[in-house]
């Protein structure tokens, strides 16, 4: 059973910066494919960003790109969400995932096997 913990949310201006991690619990994490997804009030749940489980393949949504980058640190079972250049339609509950084990990336929420409990991010204007 791996559990994803979440953590580096809050209230942030237009044009700043926050830093996402989650932490994995399990020892396979090393394995794993992870992605980062998000959801506002009142939208689907939506693909943020991806990565492969060593780290070389990475996948983000149009409307992050360019402004977001994903990474992970296979030693401390970790993967990060760093988000800069933030907007007000950045808003919204941010959730890590785990596909299963030797899985490749994927930015369909349905093949993630398991997720942390969210940690809001607030963008004003």
């Amino acid at each position: 059973q791996v559990q994803l913990v979440e953590s580096g949310g809050g209230l942030v201006q237009a044009g700043g910066s926050l830093r996402l991690s989650c932490a994995a619990s399990e020892r396979t994490f090393s394995r794993k494919s992870m992605g980062w997804f998000r959801q506002a009030p009142g939208k689907e749940r939506e693909i943020v960003a991806a990565i492969s489980w060593s780290g070389h393949g990475t996948y983000y949504a149009n409307s992050v790109s360019g402004r977001f980058t994903i990474s992970r640190d296979n030693v401390k079972n970790t993967v990060y969400l760093q988000m800069n250049s933030l907007k007000p339609e950045d808003t919204a509950i941010y959730y890590c995932a785990a596909r299963p084990i030797d899985s490749p990336i994927s930015a369909w929420y349905m093949e993630y096997d398991y997720w942390g409990q969210g940690t809001q991010v607030t963008v004003s204007s």
